[in-house]
């Protein structure tokens, strides 16, 4: 496994070394680079052919300084189109409420926020999933905050619903450290 980018010494990193690093990373991260770069992966997902054709696109609420996706919610609803936000209602379980930008908010099971008023959705009904991750590397591969929340999910998503990872250029690997239990994503992209 090579980590290229993050200083591991002579020794594999682990994912949590990975996570510890990245999460320092992000966290550090200026905040105009932060909007800069959120706003650059904000026309990149717009372009893709995945976006044009979703009729409704799951966003992940951006919290810890993760690629800001309050924008995107925004113009995703106002074009028209079903945004839907991910609800933990157990540790591990994800559930699709439909979002629009005017529904309060309030902190979840994760302290990530989430729709006070609840209207869920059924899996089958969502074209896109937009996804948050630690890091990532170019085949798709993602490492996520340690809780494994988004891998069960997306095992549970339909074949035919496309997934998109977002990410900071550092957020980017050669390679991630994976087991059986993690998902890819379909595509990432990165600014």
């Amino acid at each position: 496994m090579s980590t290229r980018g993050i200083n591991s010494g002579d020794r594999e990193l682990t994912k949590q070394d990975v996570r510890s690093r990245i999460l320092l990373k992000i966290k550090t991260q200026k905040e105009e680079d932060r909007n800069r770069k959120s706003c650059i992966l904000k026309n990149k997902l717009f372009r893709t052919l995945a976006f044009k054709r979703a009729k409704s696109v799951m966003f992940y609420i951006a919290f810890g300084g993760e690629v800001e996706t309050k924008e995107m919610i925004e113009e995703t609803h106002n074009s028209g189109k079903i945004v839907a936000v991910p609800v933990c209602k157990t540790l591990r379980v994800i559930r699709p409420s439909i979002f629009h930008h005017r529904l309060v908010l309030k902190k979840g099971l994760h302290g990530v926020k989430e729709p006070k008023i609840k209207r869920f959705m059924n899996l089958k009904d969502i074209d896109l999933v937009v996804v948050p991750g630690v890091a990532f590397d170019k085949k798709g591969n993602r490492l996520g905050r340690g809780k494994g929340c988004y891998d069960y999910f997306l095992k549970s998503l339909s074949p035919q619903t496309t997934t998109i990872g977002l990410a900071f250029d550092f957020q980017i690997l050669p390679n991630i450290p994976i087991t059986p239990q993690d998902t890819r994503v379909n595509k990432v992209l990165f600014a």
